[in-house]
């Protein structure tokens, strides 16, 4: 292969693994800051036991995601130079802010969270859970303000070699970032809400003592996969409207991941409204649909994937639409031999870090509710149990 078609390829792998650790975090952080909500305003001992697991859940995904996140900034400077040079003071503005002002507070509130466990008073320490949400959002609106400046490029103008910032307003307002980021955050929600289904069928497939907690735990992801699945369709298809003209014309490569996420979506979104959503109350009592819904706890995560790929090959050959064709905003002199040298160290560290996200991650839904590191009082940190 070619420098530039490996470059491509390399950045593709990794964009996909880091959005898979995105997606989780975009879902599970307001579903573990409405379970702490609610056990901040009842008391009740099911909504902590509710907080704890998620939210451990959560951080591990929060924590290993981290190190994916560096690496896709690594590859701007590694093989995208000439974008850096020709769009860098434009692209590169809502990406420094998603870094200073969303990642490091978001990071400073998780921590707040984590240790602040009962320390805190109750309602700063369930502030701090939706702060770590509203930041999560945030971040994601800086960095699809970002992308969506490549699919469309609104506020800036060229001058001499390079594009400079004109018009704030209209990088952040730019018709393809408008539609996206509710398609994006209700993807993190369907998958948050089918994450929460597919571990509570497990369970209760099992017939665990644990009765009420995934009970509880399936109906509330069944009413966020329900209002996630409808933004993401509702706002997925009203994307076309501010889509550039001819973006998916014969171009068999984006239309093919397109065609099989919505048929997909589509399928998926009469399934949730019309089967999970009417049959929610009885639903954790039946166990026959169990194993269908722990088949389907991965299809948001595919689906996620196959809209980035939708988009992203859709823009070719153009890194900034019409302005840097993709050969042009490769770094020069770059060799096969480079780029599959940084592809294969690239590749080989998230794909592990995928790999231990989702082991971890099975061992404490397997577990279940018990001997949780999050939230543990004196007396549970000292237990050997305590572990992942």
């Amino acid at each position: 292969m070619e420098a530039l078609d490996l470059a491509r390829l390399q950045f593709a792998v990794t964009g996909s693994l880091h959005f898979l650790f995105v997606v989780l975090t975009l879902g599970l952080a307001p579903l573990v800051a409405i379970m702490n909500t609610r056990w901040a305003r009842t008391g009740k001992p099911l909504y902590e036991r509710m907080t704890r697991f998620w939210g451990q859940i959560y951080v591990i995904n929060y924590a290993l995601g981290i190190v994916t996140g560096l690496v896709m900034e690594f590859q701007f400077g590694l093989s995208w130079s000439g974008l850096t040079h020709y769009a860098g003071d434009v692209f590169g503005a809502p990406l420094a802010m998603e870094t200073l002002v969303a990642f490091f507070l978001e990071s400073t509130f998780l921590g707040l969270w984590i240790f602040g466990w009962g320390r805190l008073p109750k309602w700063a320490h369930v502030a701090c859970i939706w702060l770590v949400t509203a930041t999560a959002f945030a971040s994601a609106f800086f960095i699809m303000a970002a992308n969506a400046f490549l699919q469309n490029p609104a506020g800036a103008v060229v001058q001499g070699d390079r594009m400079a910032l004109v018009d704030a307003v209209a990088l952040f307002t730019n018709k393809t970032l408008v539609f996206a980021l509710p398609h994006v955050l209700g993807a993190g929600l369907l998958t948050g809400g089918m994450v929460l289904i597919g571990a509570s069928a497990y369970h209760l497939r099992r017939r665990t003592q644990e009765v009420e907690f995934f009970s509880t735990s399936m109906r509330t992801g069944i009413v966020v996969a329900a209002i996630g699945i409808t933004l993401t369709v509702s706002f997925g298809y009203a994307q076309f409207g501010g889509m550039q003209e001819g973006k998916f014309d014969d171009n068999p490569a984006a239309a093919v991941p397109l065609a099989l996420m919505m048929e997909a979506g589509n399928l998926l979104f009469m399934g949730i409204l019309l089967f999970l959503l009417p049959a929610m109350a009885a639903l954790p009592r039946w166990r026959w649909p169990h194993p269908l819904l722990m088949a389907l706890t991965p299809l948001p995560f595919v689906l996620a994937i196959f809209g980035w790929l939708a988009r992203e090959l859709g823009r070719q050959p153009w890194m900034v639409w019409e302005r840097l064709t993709v050969a042009d905003a490769m770094t020069p002199g770059l060799t096969p031999g480079m780029v599959t040298a940084s592809f294969t160290g690239f590749a080989a560290v998230l794909g592990l870090l995928a790999v231990v996200d989702y082991v971890l991650i099975a061992r404490v839904v397997r577990r279940g509710p018990h001997d949780l590191a999050l939230g543990a009082t004196a007396p549970e940190q000292r237990s050997p149990a305590l572990s992942l």
